[in-house]
């Protein structure tokens, strides 16, 4: 069996899968600052370029193509048993997310692009990067990397060791690949909603690179990010865990809508502002996965999920949800004569003294609606 890239997951395993990819001479490392914040909301998998970090260094060969990194990326989603999947790459990393969107759209379902391009400027500069590791080694290499990476003044220690251990024949198949990229011609096929984010002072990628798949891939949006260089994850990762949450937060937007349209904006604006720092996950959470994911599904009515969580409500006695539900339902179109017929039935599931209890809510909140009293 062959082996897969290096990886490792974090965040709920019922999440919407978020791949991470790296920089050429970095490891999964470049992601600390943001990955442990993407999992509150994602199953996220970062994974390590061949002969870097802890992935094997003979998954590449020399003439190695950004497709074959694609596809050992593949084989490691359906080794974890991901199907479908939202992804994040910088430079290299970034190329292969290019590569899949153009190449497996079935896979991909949004696509960010940070610091990299749809070419990188030509194939003589890796082949002559790609020469001189393959007969020197990485260590004189490894000295120029803040340069190359950072603004200056700034670095990263790990990640600066990362470049230093890397196998030089690995890294020399990477160069291999980023010179013989190039999709200019083809990003007009992109259909995953894809974001760009360009470090405002990087020298390996300038803007302009992610100002061209921008203008070319539909619905593209850019982000230019002030003070970043090429690892913008490592050198301003608050910028760009903002742009990526923007970009992958369409289940949250999604929800709120649909949390709106059932509960009423009063409901939603009251619990918004009751929110503080200390409940803002949970209310992502709820608008997210609940709204966002659950009651989006169209295999059942919005009707019969009001009567379905009616039931669960009375089951476990929570008779405040329980009328804020009954509201939900009269906006969902049951009569009252339905809900008093769901109540009916967990009388015989749920207990009677449950079933009074309520029934006593739901009088009391019917009676509001008719009323005009529902806040």
């Amino acid at each position: 069996m062959t082996p897969l890239l290096n990886h490792r997951a974090e965040g709920p395993a019922s999440a919407p899968p978020l791949l991470l990819g790296p920089s050429l001479g970095t490891s999964l490392a470049l992601w600390d600052q943001v990955a442990p914040e993407l999992s509150i909301g994602h199953r996220v998998i970062r994974w390590d370029l061949p002969g870097h970090g802890g992935s094997p260094a003979g998954l590449l060969r020399a003439g190695a193509t950004v497709g074959d990194l694609a596809g050992l990326v593949l084989a490691l989603a359906d080794a974890l048993g991901v199907e479908r999947f939202a992804y994040a790459g910088v430079s290299l990393g970034g190329a292969v997310g290019l590569h899949l969107a153009l190449h497996h759209p079935e896979r991909v379902s949004s696509l960010a692009v940070i610091c990299s391009s749809a070419h990188f400027n030509g194939a003589k500069p890796w082949q002559e990067r790609a020469a001189l590791v393959r007969r020197e080694g990485l260590a004189r290499l490894a000295e120029s990397a803040d340069d190359r990476w950072f603004t200056p003044g700034f670095t990263v220690p790990r990640l600066v060791g990362d470049h230093r251990d890397a196998d030089p024949e690995a890294y020399a198949a990477c160069c291999d690949a980023l010179a013989a990229f190039d999709v200019r011609d083809r990003l007009a096929g992109i259909t995953a909603p894809t974001l760009l984010i360009a470090g405002r002072e990087d020298p390996a990628t300038p803007p302009a690179h992610l100002r061209e798949i921008a203008d070319a891939v539909p619905g593209a949006t850019l982000v230019e990010v002030p003070g970043a260089s090429h690892l913008a994850p490592a050198e301003r990762p608050e910028a760009v865990l903002s742009a990526l949450r923007g970009h992958l937060d369409g289940g949250a937007k999604r929800g709120m809508a649909v949390r709106r349209a059932v509960l009423g904006d009063a409901h939603v604006d009251r619990a918004q502002a009751r929110q503080t720092p200390f409940t803002a996950r949970f209310q992502d959470f709820i608008s997210r996965y609940a709204w966002g994911e659950i009651w989006t599904d169209e295999t059942l009515s919005r009707r019969e999920r009001s009567m379905i969580t009616l039931t669960a409500l009375v089951a476990h006695g929570h008779y405040e949800e329980l009328a804020m539900h009954v509201r939900a339902a009269r906006r969902n179109g049951l009569t009252p004569e339905e809900i008093g017929a769901v109540l009916l039935q967990t009388a015989v599931y749920c207990g009677v003294p449950a079933a009074n209890s309520a029934f006593a809510t739901a009088q009391r909140v019917l009676a509001e609606e008719d009323g005009g009293g529902a806040g």
